[in-house]
């Protein structure tokens, strides 16, 4: 039986275009416990494609791969490279709803053929020792009851997946397209709470719609694990709490936005030697300042001087200079206008 790593408790949604390896990087520097996943990376990519979609730092460890594909040889092929590559686990992706992926007869319409997904995790099973898991909706397009869902995950259980990770929403796989399948379908989180009523024995991981480190911990009293996607981009400094709120970590003072702007610098100039632009990296760390004095200035002035010829790699350090000015300017107005 493979082994639930506790860092499943919390953990980042991988994220197409977004949760890249650099992203990994930014946020692991704000949380050493949260699971990290990689975008989906199609199983044809990694066996015929010219690029290397494998590549990360070990400092992202834990990491897990999300896999998209169907056909089991090959997934068992992506999922032996994978173990060598040194990833820890690796996730299929049952989720995408988009045209290109349900093209290639993967993601979210295979919930409709739960035989080829189980097939696809004893073919991998047999190849490596590292965990598979499985990524799902709550339904698609008329699949959409307790039954519906039941009918997909036993076929698994009894393949040894023991991990499953749920987005409360169904998905309309006609009419839809995949931005609107993220907010359109309504959240069911009661469907997923009766799933891990249905399968005590069954680690279930809750996903989508949730914004907050409170809203997490309330999930956590109804399933084993919480992943957070586009509010933890669109604001990563909400993993700072992290590590103490939900894993019972000691607090990291140290853990301030200067620190991570200073240790993205040194990332940067790392990988600047290496040819990569400082923008590929730069942009995500826009919502760093979300929410604070200067954050309008923080996005402005990394959009403004890091893309185009701009390849600046003190990028990051000029900004938070911008940053500091709007603060200083703001606390000496306050200072002025007291009482």
């Amino acid at each position: 039986m493979d082994t639930i790593q506790k860092n499943h408790r919390f953990s980042v949604a991988p994220m197409l275009d977004w949760t890249d390896r650099h992203c990994r990087y930014f946020l692991r520097l704000l949380s050493t416990e949260t699971m990290l996943y990689t975008e989906m990376v199609t199983s044809g990519a990694i066996i015929y494609g010219k690029g290397d979609y494998l590549g990360f730092d070990a400092a992202e460890h834990p990491l897990v791969l999300q896999l998209g594909g169907s056909n089991p040889s090959d997934m068992a092929k992506c999922a032996e490279i994978a173990q060598r590559r040194g990833f820890d686990e690796i996730n299929i992706n049952v989720g995408c709803p988009s045209d290109r992926v349900k093209n290639g007869s993967f993601g979210a319409c295979l919930m409709a053929e739960p035989q080829i997904v189980a097939a696809c995790v004893e073919a991998m099973r047999k190849e490596i020792d590292i965990p598979v898991t499985v990524k799902c909706r709550i339904g698609i397009d008329d699949m959409d009851d307790d039954q519906g869902l039941t009918n997909f995950v036993t076929p698994l259980t009894e393949v040894g997946v023991n991990h499953l990770i749920v987005h409360a929403r169904k998905a309309w796989l006609k009419g839809l397209s995949p931005k609107e399948n993220r907010d359109v379908p309504p959240l069911n989180y009661p469907r997923v709470y009766r799933l891990k009523e249905q399968f005590p024995e069954l680690f279930v991981t809750i996903n989508g719609g949730i914004n907050t480190i409170d809203e997490a911990k309330q999930h956590l009293t109804h399933v084993d694990g919480v992943m957070m996607g586009r509010e933890v981009y669109s604001n990563p400094y909400i993993l700072q709490t992290v590590d103490h709120d939900i894993f019972g970590c000691k607090q990291n003072i140290d853990l301030t936005r200067q620190s991570i702007v200073e240790k993205m610098t040194r990332y940067i100039h790392q990988q600047h030697l290496q040819g990569v632009r400082v923008w590929h990296i730069a942009r995500h760390v826009l919502g760093l300042f979300q929410g604070q004095v200067g954050g309008k200035i923080w996005r402005r002035y990394l959009s403004q001087n890091g893309t185009g010829k701009h390849n600046n790699p003190n990028l990051l350090l000029d900004a938070y200079e911008q940053v500091l000015l709007a603060q200083n300017k703001a606390d000496l107005f306050s200072q002025n206008n007291q009482p």
